[in-house]
């Protein structure tokens, strides 16, 4: 055993070895990755779409050399100019060196402030914001999300009090045992016919369980880094349509996981395998689309995949090395390596003993983490109370009349929404492999509690984040909305620390067991689109498990890009076979919510 180990840490050692001292090489590689696959990111999923204009004149008075059609945008009491505008080349440094306050950033962007504009004289202009762009698979998760909260009459708000009942133990008596006498129903009825063979076996851990795994797979470095972004991008508006995006996409969670319950597969030792490949098979060949559900589930499987190796793996060690170094101060070339070593050990003790041992694990981790990150934002909040309403009303003003550099209002929205969506993966899919593994009797129950998902890890841990750096911002001016951050973590870890001595190590801790917990979901999710395609011997099992390892160690040691792009993009290309097979399914859903909650009101005479 002793030398399997070492030949097992030997080969990691040296695979990472060979990415570490490439890494121009692998610059190289990654140029030749990104002019493979640009197309899938840029021009499939994450192809934008103009969304409007947003039109406003201010008088300014500018000096001749500056056209009447530059591109602008208003953030704060500064004017962004965009040289790709002016008449000539040399205006931008005219701007830039004759004004001391002026700044250039990246792609030639001139930033004046408001106050100095009187410089520049002899000429009284109007001037309009730019096109905004949001990315069409956005509005898909949106349009989902609003549909299916119509659909199923507001079920994320009306059976919010149910859901916390369920995780709770309340109705565990009809949930695993049935209410069969008590609503009439027949025995062999309340099963899919797939699994009524297998009596017996209706899941493998609880509700509270799978519910932890499933938000172990969201609640992660977007929480700290992504809010940061979209509220530079963005303005604190963003926040309030971050909270909206949560709130609806807790309808989308509802749906995929009572369906993913609905229609998975139980083997004949109680091993669940479950998640949007089983209902598009299943589901899709009840409405006679056999065909087309297959094809469905199998570009599933391959997106589910390939995103776990990338966005729910390799990006998670990547940044938590990072983090760590950066705290530790460590110089030596290899310490990512020794970093993903260890994680990836630490991984292989929670992912070779399946879901259950992964829930086992969760349902520990994902409170002591949330309590830890949430309770050292309240301690912030709390410490600047008295800014709490200032903050609050700049929220919700900004939100409507905003004038974020994605274009006012709408670019507050666009934001909110885009990381509200993205952070909790309603409509993705990924959280219903999951919640499939749930010790149930009625697929609805699991839907209900699964509504959860989004509110904590949106409405509550993504607006902790949001709060604090509004906060802070208010009256430190740490950062400018309008410009876009690039390490969201190090923004959040500033506004931390500005407020708390040496949160940073707090929030490094919350910044590792967030990759950590992300890393161990996935590995399940990857792992179950893997067995569809291949099978589910023990051969199989072990090969995804192997690899998951390896690019653990891969993603700690090298600087990732278009490999990152490429699998985030896979992750949001699960969206559409999803959502094809949910909107399908509606009237299964309809049938498993009646049956549910017929069974909980026969209880309750």
């Amino acid at each position: 055993m002793k030398r399997i180990i070492t030949i097992f840490l030997v080969f990691f050692t040296q695979v990472s070895l060979l990415a570490q001292e490439g890494l121009s090489t692998a610059e190289k590689v990654d140029g030749v990755f990104k002019n493979m696959t640009g197309w899938f990111v840029e021009d499939v999923i994450f192809k934008e779409i103009n969304f409007g204009k947003v039109n406003e004149t201010r008088n300014f008075n500018l000096s001749d050399s500056l056209s009447k059609d530059f591109t602008f945008k208003i953030v704060k009491d500064s004017i962004y100019i965009s040289s790709l505008k002016l008449k000539s080349k040399q205006t931008a440094e005219k701007i830039h060196y004759s004004n001391p306050k002026a700044r250039i950033l990246e792609n030639s962007v001139i930033v004046l402030p408001l106050n100095q504009i009187q410089e520049f004289k002899n000429e009284s202009i109007s001037i309009s914001a730019p096109f905004v762009k949001v990315p069409w698979v956005l509005f898909v998760l949106i349009g989902g999300a609003i549909y299916f909260t119509f659909t199923f009459r507001f079920v994320q708000f009306r059976l919010f009090g149910t859901a916390i009942k369920t995780i709770q133990g309340k109705y565990d008596e009809i949930d695993h045992h049935g209410a069969h006498k008590t609503v009439g129903d027949d025995e062999q009825n309340d099963d899919i016919p797939d699994t009524i063979k297998i009596e017996g076996h209706h899941g493998e851990v609880s509700h509270f369980q799978a519910l932890t795994a499933a938000l172990s797979g969201t609640v992660g470095l977007g929480n700290i880094a992504g809010v940061a972004v979209a509220l530079s991008i963005g303005g604190p508006g963003a926040t309030f349509w971050m909270i909206v995006a949560g709130l609806l996409g807790m309808a989308s969670k509802f749906a995929e996981c009572t369906l993913g319950v609905c229609y998975r597969d139980i083997d004949e030792n109680g091993v669940v395998y479950g998640g949007p490949m089983y209902y598009l098979t299943k589901g899709l060949k009840e409405k006679g689309l056999k065909t087309f559900g297959k094809v469905l589930a199998v570009i599933f499987a391959v997106l589910v995949i390939g995103g776990s190796f990338g966005g729910g793996n390799m990006f998670q060690a990547n940044q938590a090395s990072a983090q760590l170094i950066e705290l530790f101060d460590m110089t030596n070339p290899n310490a990512g390596i020794y970093i993903g070593l260890v994680m990836a050990a630490l991984t292989a003790l929670v992912i070779i003993g399946g879901i259950k041992r992964i829930a086992s694990v969760t349902d520990k981790l994902v409170p002591f983490m949330a309590v830890l990150y949430v309770g050292a934002a309240l301690v912030i909040i709390f410490m600047n109370f008295k800014m709490v309403p200032e903050a609050v009303s700049l929220i919700f003003t900004e939100a409507f009349t905003g004038t974020a550099i994605a274009g006012g209002f709408i670019g507050a929205l666009i934001q909110g929404f885009k990381r509200g969506t993205f952070s909790n993966e309603a409509g993705v899919g990924s959280a219903a492999i999951a919640h499939s593994a749930v010790r149930t009797r009625y697929p609805a129950s699991e839907g209900v509690v699964a509504l959860l998902e989004p509110f904590i890890d949106t409405v509550v841990i993504c607006t902790m984040t949001a709060v604090v750096l509004v906060i802070t911002n208010l009256h430190l001016g740490y950062f400018e909305y309008g410009v876009k951050v690039s390490e969201g973590v190090e923004l959040t870890a500033k506004a931390f620390e500005s407020q708390i001595p040496h949160s940073s190590i707090v929030l490094t801790i919350a910044v590792f067991l967030f990759a950590f917990s992300t890393m161990i979901s996935w590995s399940y999710y990857g792992l179950q689109g893997f067995k569809f395609l291949f099978g589910k011997s023990k051969v199989v099992d072990i090969t995804y498990k192997l690899l998951f390892l390896i690019f653990i160690v891969i993603g700690a040691a090298i600087t990732l890009g278009s490999v990152i792009d490429f699998s985030d993009a896979m992750i949001f290309g699960m969206v559409v076979p999803n959502m094809i097979g949910v909107v399908i399914l509606i009237p299964t859903i309809r049938k498993e919510l009646a049956k549910y909650l017929k069974a909980i009101s026969a209880v309750k005479k």
